[in-house]
């Protein structure tokens, strides 16, 4: 690292409010690039909205050679979804295209493919988190499409329940 030129004594003693050094007026100003890198970051991260989801609906990867395991769907976003699972049981690879099941209730599904984007570990939840897109042009497009603008929509307006009392009978 010996073409770095450390800045960080001048920019205490110059730097003016507008993140902009000005040594003196004959020479170029020295602008902070940490703070403009930070907010090109923070506006490229997320290109899409995205919905957080817990046990809202289930859902379920397809093994080839076993079947079905359960997945906890972590968000959904119109062009992928991120989901969960537990780290004794493993996780798939960068690349690998999964067949997944999104049940209604228990019986009743409708499956589609993505296309496993990243897999991380988290430590502190037991689980490795994938990230990954949707396959376009398989079976169920259009349903996925509404379906993340179902799930969209009502998570806007959701509420807990806080153990509203239920009624058994009602007399007239």
């Amino acid at each position: 690292m010996k073409n770095v030129i450390d800045l960080t004594r001048r920019l205490k003693k110059h730097k003016p409010s507008t993140g902009k050094v000005t040594v003196n007026a004959a020479q170029a100003p020295v602008i902070d690039m940490t703070e403009r890198r930070n907010e090109i970051l923070s506006k490229e991260r997320r290109q899409v909205r995205r919905t957080i989801l817990s046990e809202f609906v289930g859902a379920s990867v397809v093994v080839p050679g076993k079947g079905l395991m359960r997945v906890t769907l972590y968000d959904i976003s119109e062009s992928g979804l991120a989901f969960d699972i537990e780290d004794k049981t493993g996780h798939f690879s960068l690349g690998e295209e999964v067949s997944m099941r999104v049940y209604l209730n228990h019986q009743t599904y409708f499956g589609f493919v993505v296309k496993v984007q990243n897999a991380r570990e988290i430590v502190d939840e037991g689980v490795y988190r994938h990230g990954a897109g949707f396959v376009k042009g398989t079976v169920n497009d259009q349903a996925l499409f509404h379906f993340v603008k179902f799930i969209e929509t009502v998570s806007a307006s959701l509420q807990g329940d806080n153990g509203d009392l239920m009624v058994s009978n009602l007399t007239r």
